[in-house]
């Protein structure tokens, strides 16, 4: 069987306090993009069960197998479940530390995949739990539609949200953000005004009111972003952010701009949502 988990985009990113648990709270809205990795799982009928036979191919994944969200979704559903063993292939479009998600998506389609391909018999709810377990944003890709997300990003409330028509340039300088390295840059606040009321209102009057609090200190840091994210505005963005903790910024345009040439290799994906 084989799948493409997508990425998602941030709109709004508000950290709003620190929790006990070291982890912080925070409100933002996710956005799925179609950006795909892709990914195979096959059963592997010539092994014992338990057994993982895993590969990957297209930008490099830099540590140890296991510790990838896919092969972790695996031995999280095989605690409480008799998994067969499989071969599974992870091709990688998604960068990594880009704030796109990309590997929560991986992991969230293998616990889709796994209980699909095997008939495990797993409840959206059952998913929701397991994948909250992967990560903090783990659970959106299992709904995969535009989503307020609160406490750890992890729990949510539908938004009607539709940016259907609009044309999206998504863009990455040759940069990988470490997530606690932007939150140790970070105060948590309440904002000031509601991003829940915010993004109701046009996308025209989106720039300087949706905020993503970690851009600021990472365009700071990293220069690249700061002017990736003033070119996209110059090339005509109605609204230009960075993406989660970054290192992604996107653009939301009326219309379709060519913008591969003032890009170059920092373009990664554009098209029509």
């Amino acid at each position: 069987m084989i799948t493409f988990p997508n990425c998602k985009i941030n709109i709004g990113l508000n950290i709003t306090e620190s929790r006990d648990d070291g982890f912080h709270n925070l409100e933002t809205v996710f956005y799925p993009l179609p950006f795909s990795d892709g990914l195979e799982i096959t059963q592997d009928k010539g092994s014992k069960a338990g057994s993982v036979v895993f590969s990957h191919s297209g930008l490099k994944i830099n540590g140890n197998d296991e510790n990838n969200l896919c092969l972790r979704a695996y031995r999280l559903l095989e605690k409480e479940h008799k998994l067969p063993a499989i071969k599974m292939h992870l091709h990688k479009t998604i960068p990594m530390g880009a704030g796109l998600g990309g590997g929560s998506s991986d992991g969230a389609f293998t616990l889709k995949m796994l209980n699909e391909i095997f008939s495990l018999g797993l409840s959206q709810e059952d998913l929701m739990g397991y994948a909250r377990q992967l990560g903090s944003d783990c659970a959106f890709f299992l709904e995969n539609k535009p989503t307020f997300a609160y406490e750890k990003g992890d729990y949510f409330k539908p938004t009607e949200l539709d940016l259907s028509g609009y044309w999206l340039v998504l863009t990455k300088p040759d940069i990988h953000v470490n997530t606690s390295e932007a939150y140790a840059a970070i105060k948590p606040k309440q904002p000031e005004k509601s991003l829940q009321e915010l993004i109701k209102t046009p996308v025209e009057s989106w720039q300087g009111n949706i905020i993503n609090d970690f851009e600021a200190s990472m365009s700071k840091k990293y220069e690249p972003i700061g002017r990736l994210i003033n070119l996209l505005k110059d090339l005509g963005g109605k609204y230009v952010a960075m993406s989660g903790s970054g290192s992604a910024v996107f653009s939301i345009l009326e219309k379709e701009v060519r913008v591969k040439d003032k890009l170059g290799a920092s373009l990664l994906w554009t098209g029509y949502l």
